[in-house]
């Protein structure tokens, strides 16, 4: 046999045992006659130790860094012991080895802190999963993916398959599509989420359905976004909003008790949207530090009338004033707050300054606008804005959607700089009431916030009736009847990242298909692309709702990583390129025309 052992699992009880061990050579070292080699396999890192003889023997062979070996040995214990391995506590008296293959010269060294910039080490993706810190992230995902089957599995939900190639659906982002040789000048799609599917099962009578599943979207790239990725997909019949956030805190709960050993006690707290753009600026607040939103000019405050009272244009034209009150920060120096002024100025952010107020320890107050207020008026900002002395007030002024984001991601920078954004705290939300539609300003109408196959609250159902979606009046948009209704659904949020998102179904053939009109989807459109979904409604469709978890971003935050990439075996660039098997590329004349494509 091969092996006896891994390289992970003696320990000082095994000393005396003949072992066999095969793995990779990590590193050699020489010291005069004996030769000292870290053999490294999946499973941990065993020191072992050749004599004179076995070392002229590995010597005349030139062996390396990587070569795959097999070692046979005796058991024993180490007089200077390695802490840092689980092995250190042993080595192996080799007795006899035997080279399994050779290897080249590894274009990066392949430990923890590698030397290989992040091109390289995806071209050679093979080499860099033999690092240890990949190798954790993958059993990781592992973890988190054979918690979510135990769960769902004892809940009695039912794992279904659902078809890769399928036809293009409007759900936001790009599709990619896939030409079909067998029905020329006609195209599949990858599915963006099985959604329609999974509805389609609940119609089937499968009233709890999941699927750890590959979805696709042709979208730009960054550290945290994938052209394919994998969801934990859910689906259950005969349920309100409350059973299904009720089911899947159950299933997060279990995820973090099994894999980080946390206990979350209690129900995971709810926040509605409203609060949540109001409070923290954004619709996935990280509630894991204060620093709350404060708007200035919020009506009916004195801060309304001092603003529009004031000369100073930067706050009394805004259409809103945002603050954040950063704890211990007014000692800032003069070249910090400087720095702060050129962040928020960075065309990411696009805001034309910042503004603050220091509010001293003396209980004076010093900002960047003094000659515009009085002091008396600048503590009552401070204090408005929950400041303590010692405080740094930071104050944003512009376009309501463009100033309430900025100030979020202010308030973010601010907490990571302060250290209150801890890694291991992992911190949970729903996000409820969200708006069912959304504007679009250049084509005057209305998009679905969400997807279209999301139903409405049920005390807003009539008002999505009986109204017209018709914009009649651009710039007072909000008044529209459609502008308040509300969604019924929900998303979960760890720690200012959303980890997953869904609604209570529309399962009415009738009601969908008014959904489908306010979208701008005609009849026709709508018999095209959903006729298969409409038909399915006509034959008994149970109410039902689902969720759908992103196990690329749980897995991230588990791992205490800001990219995803690091939890896929084999991931793409930003570009949407394989650089190991250097994909996307050209295909052969022949395979076009068997296609009945031409390239222009």
């Amino acid at each position: 046999m091969f092996r006896t052992h891994t390289c992970g699992e003696l320990r000082a009880a095994d000393s005396g045992k003949e072992v066999t061990l095969s793995g990779w050579i990590q590193t050699i070292r020489k010291f005069g006659s004996i030769t000292f080699i870290d053999l490294r396999d999946r499973y941990g890192i065993t020191q072992l130790v050749l004599d004179e003889t076995l070392t002229e023997a590995i010597e005349k062979q030139n062996a390396g860094r990587e070569w795959v070996i097999q070692a046979k040995g005796m058991v024993r214990e180490r007089s200077n012991k390695n802490p840092n391995i689980l092995t250190g506590d042993i080595e192996i008296a080799v007795s006899e080895f035997k080279v399994l293959n050779k290897s080249a010269v590894p274009p990066f060294t392949i430990v923890d802190d590698t030397d290989g910039g992040d091109d390289l080490r995806m071209k050679y993706r093979y080499l860099d999963l033999r690092r240890s810190p990949l190798k954790k992230n993958l059993e990781l995902r592992f973890a988190i993916n054979r918690a979510a089957r135990n769960y769902l599995s004892d809940k009695n939900f039912i794992e279904v398959e659902t078809p890769y190639l399928i036809s293009s659906t409007p759900e936001g982002a790009r599709d990619f599509i896939v030409p079909s040789r067998l029905n020329a000048h006609e195209f599949y799609a990858l599915p963006q989420s099985p959604q329609t599917f999974k509805q389609l099962l609940m119609v089937s009578g499968f009233d709890r359905y999941f699927q750890i599943v590959k979805c696709f979207r042709d979208e730009d790239l960054r550290a945290d976004r994938q052209p394919e990725f994998t969801q934990i997909d859910c689906e259950m019949s005969f349920v309100e909003q409350e059973d299904v956030l009720n089911t899947f805190e159950g299933l997060i709960k279990s995820i973090l008790k099994e894999v980080k050993g946390i206990e979350i006690q209690g129900a995971i707290p709810r926040m509605s949207f409203a609060d949540a753009m109001k409070d923290y600026g954004n619709d996935k607040p990280d509630t894991r530090f204060g620093m709350l939103v404060k708007n200035l000019k919020t009506q009916h405050t004195v801060h309304l009338q001092t603003l529009n009272e004031s000369t100073f244009d930067v706050f009394n034209k805004a259409e809103t004033v945002l603050a954040i009150s950063v704890p211990g920060a007014a000692e800032y120096s003069r070249k910090q707050t400087d720095e702060l002024i050129e962040w928020v100025k960075r065309p990411q952010i696009g805001m034309g300054g910042l503004a603050f107020i220091k509010y001293n320890q003396d209980g004076s107050c010093k900002s960047s606008f003094d000659k515009f207020f009085t002091p008396d008026q600048l503590t009552t900002f401070a204090e408005f804005c929950g400041s303590e002395k010692g405080d740094l007030i930071l104050i944003l002024a512009g376009k309501e959607e463009r100033t309430r984001k900025a100030i979020s991601e202010l308030r973010l920078l601010m907490g990571e700089r302060l250290g209150l954004r801890d890694p291991e705290k992992f911190n949970l939300l729903w996000v409820t009431d969200f708006p069912l539609f959304e504007y679009d300003e250049e084509d005057n109408r209305w998009v679905a916030r969400h997807h279209p196959f999301t139903s409405p609250k049920p005390e807003d159902v009539q008002a999505m009736i009986e109204n017209s979606p018709v914009i009649t009046d651009k710039e007072n948009y909000l008044q529209h009847p459609y502008a308040s209704i509300k969604a019924n659904a929900y998303d979960m949020v760890m720690n200012g990242n959303e980890i997953g998102g869904g609604s209570i179904r529309i399962y009415q053939k009738d009601l969908q298909q008014k959904m489908f009109a306010a979208l701008g989807i005609g009849e026709e459109e709508a018999q095209q692309k959903f006729g298969f979904l409409l038909g399915a409604f006509e034959y008994g469709a149970p109410p039902h709702g689902g969720i759908a978890f992103g196990l690329d971003r749980v897995c991230s935050i588990l791992g205490g990583s800001d990219s995803i990439r690091d939890f896929i075996a084999f991931p793409k660039n930003n570009n949407g390129r394989d650089m190991m098997i250097d994909a996307p590329g050209p295909v052969a004349e022949k395979q076009l025309k068997e296609l009945n494509i031409k390239l222009a």
